[in-house]
């Protein structure tokens, strides 16, 4: 696995790139690369065993202060993506809950990842991505609070994104010189056997609510190791460069099962996947590595944060650090 190399200008990658869409470049000097090998688990599954999963986290570090939303789900159907959970901490390992979020609440059938946001008039959001009850569609409903303790799902709006052809989940937002910027995972709908195919779409808007799309900005690719789908799990910016993280599979049965890779491009809706393949996977099980999150900025990564696969099949939430 290649995790470091000569830094190229992201024009000339790209321009090279052009014949086969794929980037064939090492990683940009200073992006991390998670390793459970060497990571420590901060919330473990459930329960033993395939399907019982702790993690999509999404983390923000505040003064000093991480906050992390994260999903529990577990393989029984009433049971299925169940509770959302929020918690801080002054460490990033041991974190104190401040709010649980029920499927029920939502009136949905399951919880897909959450985003957190922490907004530029230092109050909080958190997008919460629903499965629609005897549907294959999603829905996405966004819950504003001055502290993330208090998020209430009695106070949640709907974030119009649904189209006819795809279903929408997993959102991850960003705020930059004021401008709100999404990266959203779609679903199509054309082929009830083919649901779990994924692509990438991106979006900006002015609130975080209203979003103007702006075509596809990632796909797998044709015969590649993520050819069935990928979804945007973390984005990084420095200076040209635009870096996004994705989660990736080849095949239907691999879904849930997916392995992180990177994608690279001159503007956050045009990123091309990086040949070299996943960059990182589990050592165990089947090698699930996805939903990376981190806390910090790309030049003062301070901690990442994943779900990632235990040699038994159940998923523990895991961070890093890299101060």
């Amino acid at each position: 696995m290649r995790r470091r190399g000569t830094r190229r200008t992201v024009g000339a990658m790209v321009r090279n790139s052009v014949k086969n869409m794929l980037i064939d470049a090492d990683l940009p000097v200073g992006v991390p690369v998670p390793l459970a090998e060497s990571a420590t688990v901060v919330v473990p599954p459930p329960a033993d065993g395939r399907g019982h999963w702790a993690g999509a986290p999404s983390v923000c570090l505040v003064d000093g202060t991480f906050y992390l939303a994260y999903r529990l789900r577990c393989p029984d159907e009433d049971r299925r993506g169940y509770e959302i959970v929020v918690a801080r901490s002054t460490d990033g390992i041991d974190f104190e809950t401040l709010v649980v979020l029920s499927k029920e609440s939502f009136g949905a059938a399951s919880f897909e990842r959450p985003a957190l946001v922490f907004k530029p008039d230092g109050t909080w959001r958190i997008y919460v991505s629903c499965a629609t009850p005897g549907s294959y569609d999603w829905w996405i409903d966004a819950l504003d609070a001055p502290d993330p303790s208090g998020f209430d799902p009695d106070r949640a709006k709907k974030v119009p994104l649904r189209a006819d052809s795809f279903a929408v989940k997993d959102p991850v937002v960003q705020i930059r010189d004021g401008k709100w910027l999404l990266w959203v995972c779609c679903h199509p709908l054309d082929d009830p056997m083919a649901t779990d195919r994924m692509f990438t779409r991106f979006a900006s808007g002015p609130d975080g609510i209203e979003w103007s799309f702006r075509g596809e900005m990632l796909r797998g690719t044709s015969g590649h190791w993520d050819m069935r789908g990928v979804r945007v799990t973390e984005v990084l910016h420095d200076g040209d460069m635009w870096f996004a993280y994705y989660d990736g599979r080849s095949s239907k049965e691999d879904n849930a099962e997916e392995c992180t890779g990177g994608a690279i491009g001159r503007s956050p809706d045009t990123l091309y996947p990086m040949a070299i393949g996943p960059v990182a996977t589990s050592p165990w099980g089947s090698g699930s590595l996805r939903y990376l999150s981190i806390a910090g900025s790309q030049a003062q990564p301070q901690r990442l944060f994943f779900e990632a696969c235990l040699p038994d099949g159940s998923h523990a939430l895991m961070t890093q650090s890299f101060r």
